[in-house]
C-alpha cells in the first residue's frame, strides 16, 4: 500500500472505528489554565485535536507534580476532578465523565467524547486506603500505582540513572491497594513502576493489568519501557500496552529525528512477541509542558505532533501491511476489551 493510499484509508478508519487514548495529562493542563482565569479550556484548546482524530475516549491522568508533594497531593487531585465538572458545565453536550463501558457507549452515541479518570501515582491518597473508595465514588477507575518517584505504595522508575540506595518493590500498603482495587473494580496500570514492583504485581495480583504509556526496552533502553519478559507476562493475563509518543521512550532523539515510523517499530516488536490484541494508543502528549521561559534548547518531546497527527501513525501501520482488524484493535479495540473485563 502506498503512503498516499494508507493515509486515505487511515482517515477513513478514524472516522469509522472506536478510538481510545489510554493516557493524557489533560486535567493537569486544564487546571493550570483555569487557575489563570481561562474557561471552557477543553472545548477551546483540546477538542479540535480530539475531533480531528475522531477520538472517542481519553483516559485522563490525575498527575500531581513534585511541587505539590506531599502536603497538597490530595487537594490537587480533587481540584482536577472539580475542574472537569466545571468544564462539563461550561461545554454541555461535548464530553462526559464516564465510569464504565456502558456509559462510554452512551456518551459516544450522543456524539460526546468520553473521559475516564486514572491515578498517575497514588500520592493523593497517602497511606489512607479508605480514600481509594472516595476516589472511586468520584469516578476514578484506573490506578497507576506510582509516577517516577517513591510513594507509600511502591518505587517508581527514574527516567535516567540517578545516585540512589536500594530499590524496593510493593510495600505492605501497596499489596493492600491491589486487594482493594480488585474489590472495588478498579484496574492496575504498571507504567512508571520499577522492575521490582512489576515483579510483585505479577506475583501478588492475578487480574489483567495495563501499561498505559510504555514502550519496548529492547528498542529504547530506558527503565520506563518494558522488557520482553514483562511484555509477555502482561499479555498472558490479557493486558494491553499503550504506545507512548514521547521521543526518548521511542528511540534516541540525540541520534536521529524520531517519527511515527520508529513508534511503529515498537508495535512490530510487541506483535512478534505476543501477537495481536495487546497494543493500543497511550500517546502521553507532552510538548505542552515545555518551559519556554527556561534556557534553551527547547527539545520537542513528542514524535507524533498531537492528536491530529495520530492518523499518520495509523497510516504507517497500514503501510506495513497490518490488517484492518489488527489496526482497529490498536486504535481502541484492545483497550475497550480490557475495560469491559475490569470496570464493566
Amino acid at each position: 500500500m502506498t503512503m498516499h493510499d494508507a493515509r486515505k484509508r487511515a482517515e477513513e478508519l478514524h472516522r469509522e472505528s472506536f478510538v481510545l487514548d489510554a493516557h493524557f495529562d489533560l486535567l493537569t493542563f486544564v487546571l493550570e489554565k483555569r487557575q489563570k482565569g481561562e474557561k471552557s479550556v477543553i472545548e477551546k484548546d483540546y477538542l479540535p485535536g480530539l475531533r480531528a482524530a475522531n477520538v472517542d475516549v481519553v483516559i485522563s491522568s490525575l498527575f500531581v507534580s513534585d511541587r505539590f508533594i506531599p502536603e497538597m497531593a490530595l487537594r490537587r487531585a480533587l481540584d482536577m476532578i472539580a475542574a472537569l465538572h466545571e468544564e462539563m458545565a461550561e461545554s454541555p453536550g461535548l464530553f462526559s465523565l464516564c465510569r464504565n463501558t456502558a456509559e462510554i457507549a452512551a456518551a459516544n452515541a450522543r456524539g460526546e467524547i468520553a473521559f475516564l479518570l486514572s491515578f498517575e501515582g497514588l500520592d493523593p491518597i497517602g497511606n489512607d486506603l479508605s480514600l481509594l473508595r472516595v476516589f472511586y465514588e468520584l469516578g476514578v477507575r484506573g490506578i497507576g500505582l506510582v509516577w517516577s518517584r517513591r510513594n507509600y505504595v511502591a518505587d517508581g522508575c527514574f527516567f535516567d540513572p540517578v545516585r540512589e540506595g536500594r530499590k524496593g518493590g510493593l510495600t505492605a500498603f501497596g499489596v493492600q491497594v491491589l486487594d482493594e482495587a480488585k474489590r472495588l473494580g478498579m484496574y492496575i496500570d504498571i507504567s512508571h513502576l520499577n522492575d521490582e514492583g512489576v515483579e510483585d504485581v505479577f506475583a501478588l495480583y492475578d487480574g489483567p493489568v495495563i501499561a498505559s504509556h510504555s514502550n519496548c526496552r529492547a528498542l529504547a533502553p530506558v527503565m520506563r519501557n518494558l522488557t520482553d519478559d514483562q511484555i509477555s507476562r502482561l499479555a498472558e493475563r490479557g493486558g494491553v500496552m499503550g504506545m507512548n509518543a514521547c521521543s526518548v521512550f521511542v528511540a534516541d532523539p540525540d541520534a536521529k529525528a524520531v517519527t511515527e515510523r520508529d513508534l511503529a517499530d515498537h508495535v512490530d516488536h510487541i506483535r512478534s512477541l505476543v501477537g495481536d490484541g495487546h497494543v493500543g494508543f497511550g500517546f502521553d502528549f507532552c510538548d505542552e509542558i515545555r518551559d519556554f521561559a527556561a534556557p534553551g534548547p527547547h527539545r520537542e518531546y513528542d514524535c507524533i505532533k498531537g492528536y491530529g497527527a495520530s492518523v499518520e501513525f495509523t497510516a504507517e501501520l497500514l503501510r506495513r501491511g497490518y490488517g484492518e482488524d489488527a489496526v482497529r484493535s490498536i486504535m481502541g479495540g484492545s483497550f475497550l476489551a480490557f475495560l469491559k473485563q475490569t470496570i464493566g
